[in-house]
């Protein structure tokens, strides 16, 4: 699963999607300065690439593509309304999904070997949601006395504003600041200046397909300077059943997630999809070396979508794709990295070798790639 925040825009809304233009506001003048508490949150930035009307039709456009498309796909970054984000919140404490769990005990046990190996003076988080696990490299960048400012990239501006007040309020001598925007897209406007680590955890990047991962790899490194490093969060191949597993939980969490993504498109774009007419599948492509998440039609149905003018046709067994996660060897971690302009210094795994955590740094400089 992507671990990307909820977006909770109404319904409804229009907009043209992608813009580059940005709004830049202090959080203290735009009624963040102060909360109940009389607490003030100085230093608060926020930068808005991606704005509330966006959201309908950037779903419009994935939607319309993704159904008229052979085979059939919808991205992954749509499960995520509030009950997505509920969901998989639930999803990263079941038994059977352990990438959370192994990621998080590798920062707990390496978080100072990685501020030792890049003391960097700005902590950069893609897809930062909430910043927990980024807590424990915040504290470990720290102690190395140079830390000076966290950058928290995401989609939701109410997460990352809920996030960065409370990442001030427990450490008062860092300035946050907070980008929306999306990764994909908006790598160009990362606040750039002294040395940086940009985090990128969770796993995220198996959600993307090889090129797209070479595309934003290399977007990256050009965004970066001869100091400053990534970090790289990635689920390692292990034994299928477990992979199958642990997308496939036996209290059928993943399954109410998975299907949410319908329920997503019924209210914001006027569809009639029948939840319980699509179960949830889940299979181990091992040619791609990922996990698949699929949604199957269990009987001949046709489904309209209203602000689409759209009607499409299942038959019973039709899939749509809704997710792959791609799981790596650690060789292909460095290779990949490599072909992308940047060289592995360190790389952690948890005792279960489940899961990976790699620092690179810049090597050579890569072709130009837009992302």
């Amino acid at each position: 699963m992507t671990p990307r925040t909820p977006v909770t825009t109404p319904a409804g809304a229009t907009g043209t999607a992608d813009t580059d233009d940005a709004d830049s506001t202090d959080g203290t003048s735009s009624g963040t300065g102060t909360v109940a508490g009389a607490t003030t949150f100085a230093g608060l930035t926020l930068d808005r690439h991606v704005h509330a009307s966006d959201r309908a039709v950037n779903l419009a456009r994935d939607v319309l593509g993704g159904l008229t498309a052979n085979p059939r796909e919808l991205p992954p970054k749509w499960f995520y309304d509030a009950t997505g984000g509920m969901l998989f919140d639930e999803i990263t404490r079941l038994p059977e999904y352990y990438p959370t769990r192994r990621e998080r005990a590798i920062l707990d046990d390496h978080a100072s070997d990685i501020a030792a190996a890049c003391p960097a003076d700005t902590l950069v988080e893609l897809g930062s949601g909430t910043s927990e696990k980024t807590r424990l490299l915040l504290d470990a960048l720290r102690a190395t006395g140079g830390l000076r400012k966290f950058v928290a990239f995401d989609v939701d501006e109410s997460t990352l504003t809920q996030a960065g007040r409370s990442l001030i309020a427990v450490y008062p001598d860092l300035a946050v600041h907070a980008v929306v925007g999306d990764f994909e897209r908006h790598l160009s406007h990362l606040p750039s200046g002294g040395r940086r680590l940009i985090a990128f955890l969770g796993g995220t990047i198996g959600n993307m397909r090889p090129a797209k991962r070479g595309a934003f790899l290399r977007a990256l490194r050009e965004q970066c300077g001869s100091t400053d490093a990534l970090l790289l969060g990635t689920d390692l191949v292990k034994d299928p059943d477990r992979l199958v597993a642990a997308y496939d939980d036996g209290a059928g969490v993943t399954a109410a997630f998975n299907r949410n993504v319908l329920t997503v498109i019924n209210r914001e774009l006027g569809a009639d999809f029948n939840i319980r007419g699509f179960a949830h599948v889940v299979h181990w492509n091992a040619a791609d070396a990922w996990i698949e998440m699929r949604l199957r039609a269990v009987r001949d149905q046709q489904v309209t979508i209203d602000s689409l003018a759209l009607a499409v046709d299942f038959q019973r067994g039709d899939d749509l794709l809704t997710e792959i996660s791609a799981k790596f060897t650690r060789d292909r971690i460095t290779t990949e990295l490599a072909d992308t302009g940047w060289a592995v210094a360190q790389q952690w795994t948890d005792p279960e070798g489940d899961f990976a955590v790699t620092l690179a740094t810049p090597s050579t400089t890569p072709t130009a790639a837009s992302v």
